[in-house]
Formats: C-alpha cells, structure tokens, sequence
C-alpha cells in the first residue's frame, strides 16, 4: 500500500529533512519526495518552516509506521513535551495510508491537517495530484485548487535529496 507522510522542520532545517529523508530510505526503501516549501510557522510565533511530503509502499500497521515515525524524531532530538505549536527539529506525520480510514486514540487517517493547511495539502497534491482523498471523494488536486486563492504564502525552496 502506498504510504504519505508529511515532513516539517523549522530549526536546522535542511539537515534535519536530509536526515530524516536518509532514516525513511533506511526503512523502507524506495523514497518518492514532493517538492519542499518555505512556509511562516502556523499557530505561534517562530521561524520559518520546510516542508514536503514523501511516499512509499509499506504493508505495515499504520500504528507501527507511526512508532517508526516517533522513533526517528526521537533519534532527530523531538522533544515531545513542547506544545503542539512550537518550534521542531523534525516533524513526521502520516497522511494517508492507502485508500484506509482509521480513527483510533491517538491515530486519525486521513490526517485532518490535509485539507485544513496548505503546507501539507500543496506538497501532497503536487506528488499525488490524481489520488482521491479517502473521506472527500475528490482528487487532491482539486482539494487544492479549491484551497489556493486563500492559502498562505509557500515559497518553493530547492532541496536536493535525490
């Protein structure tokens, strides 16, 4: 099944997304990435974020893609005691596991933050323009499309990590 996990990094940014772009290659193999984005800190006041998307086939549990996702931010130094808004070295989150719907304590797929921010939505949609969402019924590129005119600046930022 074909995995999406949003990647988010507002403190030492470039190293911080190569390595956990490196960590998720290490797992799972193949990594196919989105274009990444400068985007202003969302919920508090704090520096500038990059992010994008990666996907992959994975036929595990999406709570055990989750513990691998904790693990590498633990290892990348997340400290999960800061608010939910705060500034990160890492963020992994799981967007999308397959076409599933899971909502479990703890775990929601498709993750909410899709269709509520554009620093995940735009990355998603330029990877997988074609994908339905699992809930909407619509393709990602028309949830954007529909979300653009009012999205907050992204600026594209050239990252190499191919």
């Amino acid at each position: 099944m074909r995995v999406f996990v949003g990647l988010g990094s507002n403190l030492e940014r470039e190293r911080m997304i190569a390595a956990a772009v490196a960590a998720l290659r290490a797992e799972f193999g193949g990594v196919e990435l989105s274009p990444f984005y400068d985007c202003d800190s969302v919920g508090f006041d704090g520096s500038n974020f990059l992010n994008g998307v990666a996907a992959f086939a994975s036929e595990r549990e999406a709570e055990d893609l989750v513990a691998i996702f904790h693990r590498i931010e633990d290892r990348l130094g997340r400290d999960r005691s800061l608010p939910k808004f705060a500034s990160r070295p890492i963020d992994l989150d799981l967007l999308l596991w397959g076409d599933a719907i899971v909502e479990r304590p703890g775990l929601r797929v498709p993750r909410p933050e899709i269709l509520e921010f554009a620093f995940v939505l735009r990355p998603l949609a330029d990877l997988a323009p074609d994908l339905v969402h699992p809930e909407t019924g619509e393709t990602l590129a028309a949830l954007w499309q529909r979300m653009a005119p009012t999205a907050p600046r992204l600026t594209p930022y050239p990252l190499e990590l191919d």
